[in-house]
């Protein structure tokens, strides 16, 4: 598939940023989260009876781009170094683009490794951009939605807080406008990392990326597989997102390390929100990087998997609490663990796999005022061994995207148990059939 770049600007805030307001700091959790940045694809459909046409449409997105920088004012500046953003209004990055093709084409059998040309930067190319878009049309009239924002300014929270707040300004939907807090310098300042590189873990080469999708079916199944008859356990039957993380991990782990090396650990992260662990809590409209991760060392031997597996990834998480977080505030403690953590991974004696789950955010409610996306992704990450959870869009499924070295991933595909339980159907393009394409 070709796409070509037809015109390349620069949006910037409908008003200016105030002087006091122009030096934002950034915060601890913001210092130690790695340079690249975080995608979002996001595919709308060109609905039979539309009332817009792609210059309708590009005008809006500026229009309203543009006055939702002035309440996302740091992301419409430039991040100094790993100290703070520079909120000068020199504005977003915003690119325009043409893909040679059908919509319902693509999205038929999705091909993965062209999804990154729906973006305006390579992902481990995040220097002082704090977000860029890019839309790319489509033949039919369809269009694609590729925002990137760096991990150094947010966390998957607020990047779709400011998602949801752009489409509801081009929507003209004032109830659901947030004007966001940005305090995160405040709870967390920010501190000198001497001796910890925050880009340990991103790998450009031999990186392959596979969605895998699971029916509502196949996850009660895991569910099922997972829970425990135990009478003493609050909540004896896993979540969707538990048993799936648990099922891929352990056919992760019998794929690619048949036999335990005594000299490894072999851990599963998960990604922790804070906002609801702290003391007290953080409002949801407060923007930045307000998460942390949870490390657990579950048992290689899963014929109990409930104990094995989710038992100690949830006794994990249940430390990320109040008083951990305090610990976070204060002192160098977590600094000290990841600059060992760092140093064991680079030295091969810890093996980790890494979990973030997006399941029921409303990713499928971004709606600029031309309907709902057809299908919501995200793209090739320059991680090894780190797993995306997205819903379906029926919300009932979940699509796992792996990223793994080429020769683990494929070992994982020949997995038969893996195989059973994974969705046959491969095209997105039923979504838009049921939207009434034109």
């Amino acid at each position: 598939m070709k796409v070509e770049v037809i015109s390349k600007e620069t949006i910037k805030p409908s008003s200016p940023t105030p002087d006091h307001l122009r030096h934002h700091k950034l915060s601890f959790l913001d210092q130690i989260q790695p340079p690249v940045y975080m995608p979002l694809v996001l595919f709308y459909p060109k609905i039979g009876d539309a009332k817009f046409s792609n210059l309708q449409q590009c005008d809006r997105t500026k229009k309203s781009l543009s006055e939702v920088l002035t309440l996302f004012y740091p992301l419409a500046g430039r991040i100094n170094g790993n100290l703070y953003i520079d909120c000068n209004d020199e504005g977003v990055h915003y690119v325009e683009a043409e893909a040679k093709c059908k919509l319902s084409e693509f999205l038929d059998d999705p091909n993965l490794a062209e999804l990154n040309k729906f973006l305006p930067y390579e992902l481990d190319d995040a220097s002082e951009l704090p977000i860029a878009i890019q839309v790319t049309f489509f033949n039919c009239g369809g269009l694609v939605m590729g925002l990137i924002m760096s991990h150094k300014v947010s966390d998957a929270l607020s990047c779709i807080m400011f998602l949801n707040t752009w489409t509801a300004i081009a929507r003209g939907d004032s109830s659901n406008i947030v004007s966001p807090q940005f305090h995160s310098a405040t709870l967390f300042p920010p501190r000198a990392l001497s001796g910890f590189d925050p880009t340990t873990g991103i790998i450009k080469e031999n990186i392959v990326t596979k969605r895998f999708v699971f029916d509502a079916s196949s996850i009660a199944s895991m569910r099922a597989k997972y829970s425990t008859d135990d009478k003493n356990i609050e909540y004896p039957r896993p979540s969707r997102v538990e048993a799936l993380s648990a099922f891929i991990w352990s056919r992760y782990m019998a794929a690619t390390q048949p036999k335990a090396d005594p000299h490894k650990i072999y851990t599963v992260i998960h990604a922790v929100n804070l906002r609801t662990r702290t003391e007290p809590s953080i409002p949801n409209y407060y923007f930045g990087n307000y998460s942390r991760i949870a490390v657990s060392v579950p048992s290689r031997d899963t014929k109990d998997g409930f104990y094995g597996i989710i038992k100690p990834v949830r006794d994990a998480i249940k430390k990320v609490d109040a008083e951990y977080v305090k610990k976070l505030q204060k002192d160098n403690m977590h600094l000290n663990y990841l600059k060992e953590k760092a140093e064991r991974f680079m030295e091969g004696e810890v093996v980790s796999f890494a979990i973030t789950s997006l399941c029921r955010f409303p990713l499928y409610e971004v709606d600029f005022g031309w309907g709902k996306p057809a299908w919501v992704t995200t793209a090739k990450m320059t991680f090894k061994n780190l797993v995306s959870f997205f819903d379906t869009k029926s919300g009932d499924g979940i699509e796992a995207w792996i990223n793994l070295k080429e020769e683990d991933m494929a070992k994982l595909e020949t997995d038969e148990e893996l195989s059973a339980y994974v969705s046959r159907a491969r095209n997105c393009s039923g979504q838009i059939a049921k939207m009434h394409l034109g």
